[in-house]
């Protein structure tokens, strides 16, 4: 886990522009946004990707939600947005910590990828 990326961004170590925190998790900006709104909610707590999430991870995994659902409101995503979470290399999951991509601000097509 020492080399775990968002870790060290919530840490401070590495520098990212905050847009949400709390006791639970941290948002902020992705650095390659594919959308005018693309931002990064990631739990405090370290877990791999979806399929290493328990039961005890249900209650994070719905406060990730309402995090979101504020993040939408204070970016003024009012016409809608999408929050993609992937699993895997195949799914193109880069950073080996569970983490919800909150994208909006312009129309999205249909299917993704």
């Amino acid at each position: 886990m020492s080399e775990d990326l968002f870790l060290k961004i919530i840490a401070g170590e590495i520098p990212s522009t905050k847009v949400y925190e709390d006791e639970y998790v941290y948002a902020f900006r992705d650095i390659n946004p594919v959308a005018p709104t693309h931002v990064l909610i990631v739990p405090r707590k370290h877990i791999r990707d979806v399929d290493d999430l328990t039961p005890e991870d249900a209650e994070l995994m719905g406060r990730i939600l309402l995090a979101a659902q504020k993040i939408a409101a204070q970016e003024g995503l009012t016409n809608g947005y999408r929050i993609v979470v992937n699993t895997g290399p195949n799914a193109q999951q880069s950073v080996f910590h569970i983490h919800f991509h909150l994208i909006g601000g312009r129309q999205m097509s249909w299917p993704p990828g």
